[in-house]
């Protein structure tokens, strides 16, 4: 096992990373500056009220898109499960 393949490695996990965390932390910060927005123009400044919209926003992004990451970090796994005999022997 070299260098490259180190670097090759640890780049496929980052964009796994990446892929599978995108869904929930775009609608939460959609959700964010949504509530902000609200919270500016009301005046209102309630903790909860920026807590617990993005709370339910990330369950329903887990919901609807809970399977497909599933689907896909068990691939990866099982990719990456399946190249270690042919990078250590």
């Amino acid at each position: 096992m070299d260098a490259q393949q180190v670097f090759t490695f640890g780049q496929e996990g980052l964009y796994m990373l990446l892929l599978v965390a995108a869904p929930i932390l775009l609608t939460v910060l959609a959700v964010g500056v949504l509530v902000s927005v609200f919270q500016a123009a009301t005046q209102i400044n309630e903790a909860t009220l920026s807590f617990v919209p993005k709370v339910v926003a990330a369950v329903l992004v887990m919901a609807v898109a809970g399977p497909w990451m599933v689907t896909t970090l068990v691939e990866y796994i099982q990719r990456t499960l399946q190249t270690i005999p042919q990078v250590v022997g």
